[in-house]
């Protein structure tokens, strides 16, 4: 299932969820070299986050696996939990998120405000970081994509739109079609998908999709939201959706 729209307009331009999506097409473009090797890997390796490195559990000159350039680990770097939310791994990866941040984000930011939504959308991502650090402490597997802090978005979503219609697309084999369905059952089942995806990581150390971040995100943002939110606004916003 993949949502293209939801039914839920916006008060005001959702200016800093643009500033996000520009953010990470520019680190993208300038950092990451659109995907082009050695410059990815170099950019993953560099500013990735890597636990074990910054847990300090690998010993200096670990080489680090599956990279297109020899990556091997150094002294702890604090500021790879910021850096990795802005850095992807191919065009589906950034495509795929960035996409997801603006069905989802613009409502969100539209509940606390710009400042609020950005502020929101790094302890997010932080917390999602920090979930999948302490999965497995002592990695030395690079974790970057802002999926971590777009479920934290998407966390605050479901508990602020629970009954708001989300449009999807499914692929079944080589036909498409679309359905409807409440955000709390669209978000409810893709959050299942994190948890029990993220059930063999448990048992062993696994590459691929850091499904601990994303739940470790997502419960951030469900509990994060209330704090967050601005009462002005979620008023303003029920107003505007009552008749007459």
């Amino acid at each position: 299932m993949f949502p293209y729209k939801d039914d839920n307009p916006t008060l005001r331009t959702p200016i800093a969820t643009f500033v996000l999506i520009g953010l990470n097409f520019a680190v993208w473009i300038l950092i990451q070299g659109i995907g082009t090797e050695p410059i990815l890997s170099a950019s993953v390796c560099r500013l990735g986050l890597i636990p074990g490195e910054l847990l300090g559990r690998l010993p200096s000159g670990t080489v680090i696996p599956s990279a297109a350039v020899r990556c091997v680990t150094g002294p702890p770097e604090w500021f790879t939990p910021f850096t990795s939310m802005f850095l992807h791994g191919g065009w589906l990866h950034i495509l795929g998120n960035m996409w997801f941040l603006w069905v989802f984000g613009n409502n969100v930011e539209d509940s606390m405000g710009r400042i609020r939504f950005v502020l929101f959308y790094l302890a997010c991502g932080l917390v999602a970081a920090a979930a999948q650090t302490l999965i497995n402490p002592a990695s030395a597997i690079p974790m970057v994509g802002a999926s971590g802090a777009i479920s934290g978005v998407m966390g605050a979503y479901i508990v602020l739109y629970p009954r708001v219609k989300v449009h999807m697309l499914i692929f079944l084999g080589i036909f498409i079609t679309t359905i409807t369905v409440p955000a709390i059952f669209m978000l409810g089942y893709w959050f299942l998908l994190q948890l029990l995806g993220g059930l063999p990581a448990l048992a062993k150390e696994s590459g691929g999709v850091a499904f601990w971040a994303h739940t470790g995100g997502f419960l951030a943002g469900m509990a994060l939201i209330l704090l967050f939110r601005n009462p002005n606004l979620i008023r303003a916003r029920v107003a505007q959706q009552l008749p007459g």
